[in-house]
């Protein structure tokens, strides 16, 4: 096991030729094996002759092997072949799929160590000794913790969708109600009661929003 994970990862190209040769070699089973059923109707269909030819005297007893007994060891050959392959293809599945889910777990490990830092912030924010005596300092201490944990999320990808203003989307908003509006055309978002979320270019959580139903 630790002889897999040490395993460079294939590139794009490795992969796919892995895969052409998988492909390639179950399809030479499947010419062979269709070849080898040819033959076997054509040596039914001349057994008469063959029967025949057993009844003269033998000439030779060390015969070469037949075409039928050629085609079956190929048939046989490429069987394995592909066997071996597809097990190779197997193993590699499980080796990749077990790499990218330890990706993932490093990735959400430094993400929530980020954010224990945070969670520390706020404990000591919320401490009797911090939180009575300076409204104003403690009021820029907790900015500064949420300017940290916005940051964090931020840093790793996250994106407000605050669409003020904006022509309604249905793919990243959801409209709570229409409301008259003297300044915002129809159509478009008055209030946003709440805001979305997006990864990358992923929607987590579309905003809920109010949108003007014109004058």
């Amino acid at each position: 096991m630790a002889e897999d994970l040490n395993q460079q990862e294939p590139t794009a190209e490795e992969k796919a030729k892995f895969e052409q040769d998988v492909l390639k070699a179950a399809e030479e089973a499947m010419k062979m094996e269709a070849e080898a059923n040819k033959n076997n109707e054509q040596a039914a269909a001349n057994e008469p002759a063959a029967e025949q030819a057993a009844d003269a005297p033998a000439e030779d007893k060390t015969q070469a092997p037949s075409a039928e007994e050629i085609l079956k060891q190929q048939l046989s050959e490429a069987n394995d072949r592909n066997l071996r392959l597809m097990a190779e293809f197997d193993n590699f599945r499980r080796r990749t799929a077990k790499e990218q889910l330890e990706l993932i777990e490093t990735a959400n490990g430094k993400l929530l160590e980020k954010l224990s830092e945070v969670q520390d912030n706020f404990e000591r924010a919320f401490a009797s000794e911090n939180k009575a005596k300076d409204l104003e300092g403690y009021e820029k201490g907790m900015q500064m913790i949420y300017n940290q944990f916005a940051k964090i999320l931020t840093d790793a990808g996250l994106e407000q969708i605050d669409p003020t203003g904006a022509e309604f989307d249905p793919n990243c908003h959801e409209a709570l109600m229409q409301q008259p509006s003297e300044t915002i055309p129809e159509g478009h978002v008055v209030t946003v009661f709440q805001k979305g979320y997006k990864l990358k270019n992923k929607i987590l959580k579309t905003a809920k929003v109010i949108v003007s139903s014109g004058k």
